[in-house]
């Protein structure tokens, strides 16, 4: 991005402080009435969505009513994507949003059903910046929860919007959001025996697409930075002819790209530590697999695994002191875990069928993993012992699952068979551990191999 914002809270809740601070912070004012008991519970499995009531917000002047409308727009969109929330067909609503200004007439809103209430306003200031100010109200205890006041430059609306429903998730549900985050992944096109593959990147919800290469080398495995705007991924370069895997890193604030090492054999699926201060990788030499890491700081490399089976798709856990990896010394792909050092390796995955590309959640808790058995492929979760695997996806090719940085929902790809003309067509998606809301992130071409970034600072 750019530009980054001028943010002023006005109304802060204490949790939210931290999280919410994008750049300067210029005053805070307290405007937050006594909290109320409403929230909802994400621990449970199935079930009826929160009705809530996202108003358009108020503005006098064209820019002001167009602004808040597409932001008041997006809110819903994120919260109903979530499956925890669903708002309420704004055709239903009887108090208009210029009375709402003034404060809600909470019986009107109870009339509907609605359990929340989302309204707020526009104003373009003499400067040509935004304030953008909004309200999370309790319709039932008719009392404000959360109240926040931006500043912001006018094509900032959008980012705005997801923190706007960042701080309504974690309000209603007392856990971090993940809407103000955005998604890097491979865009694909063309004759499936000439697939072009490019980076790209977009929101969450596919808004702000852009392409990051140009499509002249293959790029493939994009990961991002847990703490920084940084990502690492595989390229494949002509040297003396033949394409040569290289990892790169790319700064998404600079635009810059780094080639990390000129390894000697193979190299697959770097990841970064919890720290961002080394990646992981598998590189086969002579035939064979191993996984290694590099120190970003010194370039100094170290070799973790020594096996005479293919070790590939190293995963740190969010400490790092633990690597899930994918072998197949025990005779076909199977999940291990190993220390941070290499040692003490031991197989978790104990299901029929093979098992690939293991991501460990930001949470610690889970494991995400790709299934292949009987001709089909799963998305599924275990915990790091290897208990209580559940499958969450199931279907004719469905790879590659990527946490969100709450830990409660997955990204992944999925690849349909193939039309008359013998073409694939391949197509993002996210679920929740429920495994019930599963929904597809628009891309403008195929797009396979997604990895979530962090919450954007």
């Amino acid at each position: 991005m750019k530009k980054c914002f001028l943010l002023i809270r006005e109304t802060p809740i204490k949790a939210l402080m931290a999280r919410l601070a994008l750049a300067s912070v210029i005053a805070l004012v307290s405007l937050q009435a006594p909290r109320a008991e409403m929230n909802v519970d994400i621990r449970q499995g199935f079930f009826e969505p929160l009705p809530v009531a996202v108003t358009d917000l108020y503005g006098k002047e064209p820019e002001e009513i167009s602004t808040g409308l597409n932001i008041s727009r997006v809110v819903a969109a994120n919260l109903e994507r979530s499956g925890l929330f669903r708002p309420i067909d704004q055709g239903a609503f009887i108090q208009d949003a210029e009375s709402l200004n003034s404060g809600p007439r909470f019986g009107d809103w109870r009339l509907i059903n609605a359990q929340a209430l989302i309204s707020g306003a526009v104003k373009v200031q003499d400067d040509g910046r935004l304030k953008v100010e909004f309200r999370l109200w309790d319709v039932y205890a008719e009392n404000q929860m959360a109240g926040l006041a931006y500043f912001t430059t006018p094509e900032n609306w959008r980012r705005v919007a997801h923190i706007i429903s960042d701080a309504i998730y974690k309000r209603l549900t007392g856990e971090e959001g993940y809407f103000d985050t955005r998604i890097v992944y491979i865009a694909e096109e063309g004759p499936q025996n000439r697939r072009s593959k490019r980076l790209a990147i977009m929101d969450q919800d596919g808004g702000n697409h852009r392409f990051l290469t140009d499509g002249s080398v293959t790029v493939l495995t994009p990961r991002f930075s847990p703490t920084t705007q940084e990502i690492t991924y595989l390229a494949f370069r002509k040297i003396n002819g033949r394409e040569v895997p290289r990892v790169y890193l790319y700064n998404l604030t600079t635009g810059q790209q780094e080639q990390l090492g000129r390894f000697p054999g193979m190299t697959f699926a770097p990841r970064f530590s919890a720290d961002g201060n080394s990646i992981i990788f598998s590189m086969a030499q002579d035939g064979n697999s191993e996984i290694y890491t590099m120190d970003l700081r010194t370039r100094a490399e170290r070799r973790l695994t020594n096996h005479q089976a293919i070790d590939t798709s190293p995963s740190y856990s969010p400490d790092s002191q633990q690597i899930v990896f994918n072998s197949n010394r025990g005779g076909r792909a199977q999940l291990y875990v190993m220390d941070g050092d290499g040692q003490n390796v031991r197989r978790i995955s104990r299901g029929k069928g093979s098992y690939f590309t293991p991501v460990w959640s930001p949470r610690g808790d889970l494991i995400a993993f790709t299934r292949q058995y009987e001709g089909e492929f799963y998305i599924g979760v275990m915990k790091p012992d290897g208990t209580s695997e559940r499958m969450l996806v199931k279907d004719f090719d469905v790879e590659a699952p990527t946490w969100a940085p709450n830990g409660r929902v997955l990204s992944f790809f999925r690849q349909s068979p193939a039309d008359s003309r013998g073409q694939l067509t391949t197509k993002l998606y996210q679920i929740d551990l429920t495994g019930y809301n599963e929904r597809e992130i628009i891309s403008p071409i195929d797009a396979s191999d997604p990895a979530w970034s962090p919450l954007i600072p």
